[in-house]
C-alpha cells in the first residue's frame, strides 16, 4: 500500500471497545455529517471503528423487495435493530463479532474513480492482516452475503465486504469485518431473510446466499478476537497516516446528525 493512498493524518475515532446498542442507524448518520464536514474542509479525513450488539442493515435493493416489511418485522422480533443504509450492497447481520470500518476521505467534485476506494479498503484489510495469513484474496464470492468486487476470503470464504457512500466532496468507504463467531451461522440468517422477503421474487432481485461460504477470521487464521483485529489495522494505519485521537481532531458539529437520522427514518420507514 502506498502512502500516498491515505491523508497524511488521520482522526481515529475509535469506538469499537464498547459495543453499542439501540437504533442503528446513527453510526451511519454520524459517517454521513462527517463525511459533509470533511468535504467542506471543517473536519479532517477520519477512520471510524464501531460495533453494534445486534442490527441487521439492509442495501436499498433489499428494500424493494414484495415482503420486505414482513421480513424487517420478523427481524425486529427477535430484537434486531434494523436500518437500510445509503452506500450501496445488500443485507448485512451485526454483532459484538463484527468490526465496522469506515475510512472518511476528501473528493474531488467530479471525480468518478468508485474503484480505487475500493481498492484502498481492501488493500487496507490485506496488509494489516498479513502476519496473520498470506492467503487473502480479493473478488466476488459467489453465495456470500453481500457480494460484491472485492470481497476479501481466505480459501474461498468470505469475511469482510465493503461498500461506499459518494458524497459531493468526500466518499465514506465502509466495510463490515468478521472477526469472531460462526460465518455460516450469519449466512442462515441472511438467508432466511431473504426467502422471506423475496415473496416470490426473481432470483435476479436479491443475492443467492449460501452460507457455508462466509467465515470469520477466527475461524479462518486461527484464534483473534475483535480487539486482536483493530490492534492490527490501527498498526497500519499508523504506519500509512499520522493518527490523530479523535480527541485532538477539530470539534465535530452534532449540528445536523439528528437530521441525517430523521432523513433515513422518513426514507426507510423500518421502525414499526
Amino acid at each position: 500500500m502506498d502512502k500516498a493512498s491515505l491523508p497524511a493524518r488521520l482522526g481515529a475515532i475509535d469506538a469499537a471497545a464498547n459495543v453499542m446498542t439501540g437504533d442503528i442507524v446513527v453510526p451511519f448518520a454520524f459517517d454521513e455529517v462527517y463525511g459533509r464536514q470533511v468535504g467542506h474542509g471543517l473536519l479532517e479525513p477520519a477512520v471510524h471503528l464501531w460495533r453494534h450488539e445486534r442490527a441487521f442493515v439492509l442495501g436499498s435493493r433489499d428494500w424493494k423487495l414484495p415482503r420486505v416489511r414482513e421480513a424487517v418485522q420478523w427481524l425486529q422480533g427477535q430484537g434486531y435493530s434494523v436500518t437500510v443504509r445509503n452506500s450501496g450492497g445488500a443485507a448485512v447481520p451485526l454483532d459484538p463479532g463484527v468490526v465496522n470500518l469506515s475510512l472518511i476521505l476528501p473528493n474531488r467534485q467530479g471525480d468518478l474513480d468508485v474503484q480505487r476506494h475500493f481498492a484502498l479498503m481492501a488493500e487496507l484489510i490485506r496488509q494489516s492482516l498479513k502476519s496473520r495469513s498470506c492467503r487473502i484474496e480479493t473478488g466476488e464470492v459467489s453465495g456470500s452475503y453481500c457480494p460484491g468486487e472485492f470481497d476479501v476470503s481466505v480459501r474461498g470464504k468470505k469475511f469482510c465486504g465493503i461498500a461506499q457512500r459518494r458524497q459531493t466532496r468526500a466518499v465514506i468507504v465502509q466495510a463490515f469485518v468478521l472477526v469472531e463467531g460462526s460465518g455460516e451461522a450469519r449466512g442462515k440468517l441472511v438467508k432466511a431473510f431473504y426467502d422471506l422477503a423475496a415473496g416470490g421474487a426473481s432470483a435476479a432481485d436479491h443475492p443467492i446466499v449460501e452460507p457455508a461460504r462466509m467465515s470469520s477470521l477466527s475461524e479462518l487464521v486461527g484464534d483473534m478476537t475483535a480487539e486482536d483485529f483493530v490492534g492490527l489495522l490501527t498498526q497500519q494505519l499508523a504506519s500509512l497516516s499520522s493518527l490523530v485521537p479523535y480527541s485532538d481532531c477539530l470539534r465535530f458539529e452534532l449540528d445536523g446528525l439528528q437530521q441525517a437520522v430523521d432523513d433515513c427514518r422518513r426514507r426507510y420507514p423500518v421502525h414499526v
